[in-house]
């Protein structure tokens, strides 16, 4: 019989990694999404029709216990969050809910209706926030730098709690960022390969961001859901940092993404004080050794590769 993986947050980024992961290696798919007037699916709409979707909230423990029941999962994966970070300053209470208090609803939903399944939490690099040594592992503490982060924070260690307490596996992914062509256009790095795209076919001409000095470990979201994946296969339940070990700063992102389509971006980009965080976050950089040595995950995606990537796909999607 196939397995069968119960998928939150499977409209966004990863999640429409993960389900094709998956579908491909013959899961029956489960996606939870929320009822809205304007159902989202541009990302998952080549695979809408092998997914089996199911109406649930986050903030709504019914609903979940539903969900649960209805497709009895092998594997839960918790995507689902209000993950912009800038969001999370102008609704911290929301954020909290979300992707905080949802992670202990949807792990009472599995202790309750599938105590037997494997249960993945999206934890974040985040959490590190100020670090406190570089680079950072599962064993570095958190000293998280926004409402999202600290909601996030939660999430990990309530997932902790209920591997510790009740003997789910229950797995987290610490994932440094992951980036690529299905990034929403609100994150930086994707707010960079759309205005280098329209800048390019001149329908834009300049480009507004915070700071540039930000320094971030940026892989690629289809190498990141593998190693989700490759957690839930693990004998043990464990917390995982998953990584390039590399860092580049906002500015070497602008540089490879103006200089693929041959302009320089000092010509374009402007700072904006609206961008700017409450409280930055200067570097994240991650230590991926025992995803290497215990999951025998690696990335594959370069960062150049990457920004390339994204920028084609822009240039593409845009008519270039």
């Amino acid at each position: 019989m196939a397995k069968r993986a119960l998928i939150t947050g499977i409209t966004g980024q990863d999640g429409s990694y993960l389900a094709e992961y998956l579908l491909d290696l013959g899961y029956d798919v489960f996606g939870m999404v929320r009822r809205s007037s304007t159902e989202n699916l541009e990302r998952i709409d080549h695979i809408k029709n092998d997914i089996e979707f199911m109406q649930a909230d986050l903030l709504d423990q019914a609903s979940l216990d539903k969900a649960m029941d209805t497709s009895r999962p092998d594997e839960i994966y918790n995507l689902a969050a209000q993950s912009f970070v800038p969001t999370s300053w102008s609704q911290p209470v929301l954020t909290a809910e979300f992707t905080g208090l949802g992670v202990t609803r949807i792990l009472e939903s599995m202790r309750n209706f599938a105590p037997e399944a494997k249960f993945y939490q999206a934890s974040s690099s985040e959490m590190y926030g100020k670090v406190r040594e570089v680079p950072q592992n599962e064993l570095t503490p958190f000293h998280p730098r926004s409402p999202y982060a600290v909601a996030k924070a939660y999430g990990h260690h309530i997932t902790v709690n209920y591997r510790e307490s009740y003997g789910l596996f229950a797995a987290s992914g610490i994932l440094f960022n992951h980036e690529s062509p299905r990034r929403g256009r609100e994150f930086v790095t994707r707010k960079i390969t759309d205005g280098v795209a329209r800048i390019k076919l001149g329908m834009a001409e300049k480009l507004a961001l915070g700071t540039l000095d930000a320094q971030r470990d940026w892989g690629y979201a289809g190498d990141y859901v593998r190693a989700m994946h490759l957690m839930l296969q693990h004998d043990q339940p464990d917390d995982f940092v998953v990584a390039t070990g590399q860092t580049h700063s906002v500015r070497n992102f602008l540089e490879v993404a103006f200089n693929h389509v041959g302009l320089n971006y000092e010509d374009y980009v402007v700072q904006d004080p609206r961008y700017m965080r409450p409280a930055e976050v200067d570097q994240l950089i991650g230590d991926n050794s025992k995803a290497r040595q215990i999951l025998g995950w690696e990335p594959t995606v370069s960062f150049e590769q990457l920004v390339t990537m994204m920028v084609d796909s822009d240039l593409q999607l845009l008519g270039g």
